[in-house]
């Protein structure tokens, strides 16, 4: 496979739990947001918080980042140039959703490249006014990820991912076979059962309802652990849709 620096800095990557004390310089935490700034947009919809309380910090890291759907200052600049905003909330926040992936993606992998880690912590959405209240934030500024970063204080393997066949369809979606389906769930779950992914961290997603663990370290797989969260999590939008009212943002009605 064709390779450069920047394709093994995002080839190398994956997620760290664990940092050194030391924090980034300035200069560093320039280059990576610039990084990010220069990220494809759709109007730079996205926003960063920054906290360098590295004693308050998610695993204590050095820097953390809150990338927000920022539709506040778009609106400042509608305002300035007398226009008012017609666009409906659910469009606004697809739109700034991907500026905002973009842009920490970019973060990512400039960091990866300064010799940094990362890892992404998805829940911020569900406390998106808890982190409104800790940050100040005005109306029509929602997070939509928050994302450690510093240098490593370990060196875990890049985690395995569905097989090429499994990710890209050209030209059109093929039919799903059984037997597909089993290579793809047998990449994942005996790649992280190698690593012994799950039984390191000594966590299972305990089952609800009536369903027997049947399951231990031995063979609970990514595939099981990922069946677990969407089979049993989430059921109703209502405390999502909650936290975007909060924000000022409506994505049911017109």
């Amino acid at each position: 496979m064709t390779s450069n620096p920047v394709l093994e800095a995002m080839l190398r990557r994956k997620s760290i739990r664990h940092y050194t004390t030391e924090m980034p310089t300035d200069d560093v935490l320039t280059a990576i947001v610039r990084a990010g700034q220069q990220a494809p947009f759709a109007a730079q919809l996205g926003s960063l918080l920054l906290s360098r309380k590295q004693e308050n910090n998610p695993f204590g890291a050095p820097l953390l980042f809150t990338i927000c759907a920022d539709i506040h200052r778009m609106e400042c600049i509608m305002q300035a140039r007398n226009w008012k905003l017609v666009t409906n909330d659910l469009s606004l926040l697809l739109f700034a959703m991907q500026d905002a992936a973009y842009m920490a993606q970019n973060i990512v992998i400039a960091a990866e490249s300064l010799g940094l880690g990362s890892c992404f912590l998805g829940n911020a959405p569900y406390r998106a006014e808890e982190i409104a209240n800790e940050y100040s934030l005005p109306q029509r500024v929602f997070p939509i990820v928050q994302l450690t970063v510093g240098y490593p204080d370990e060196n875990p393997p890049a985690r395995p991912r569905y097989p090429i066949a499994f990710t890209l369809f050209e030209d059109t979606y093929p039919e799903l076979s059984e037997e597909r389906v089993n290579e793809a769930m047998s990449v994942m779950d005996n790649g992280y059962l190698a690593q012994q992914y799950y039984a390191r961290a000594n966590y299972k997603i305990p089952l609800q309802g009536e369903r027997e663990e049947t399951f231990t370290f031995e063979n609970y797989g990514w595939t099981e652990h990922m069946c677990r969260k969407w089979g049993q999590w989430f059921s109703s939008p209502d405390d999502l849709l909650v936290q975007f009212e909060k924000r000022g943002f409506c994505v049911t009605k017109t």
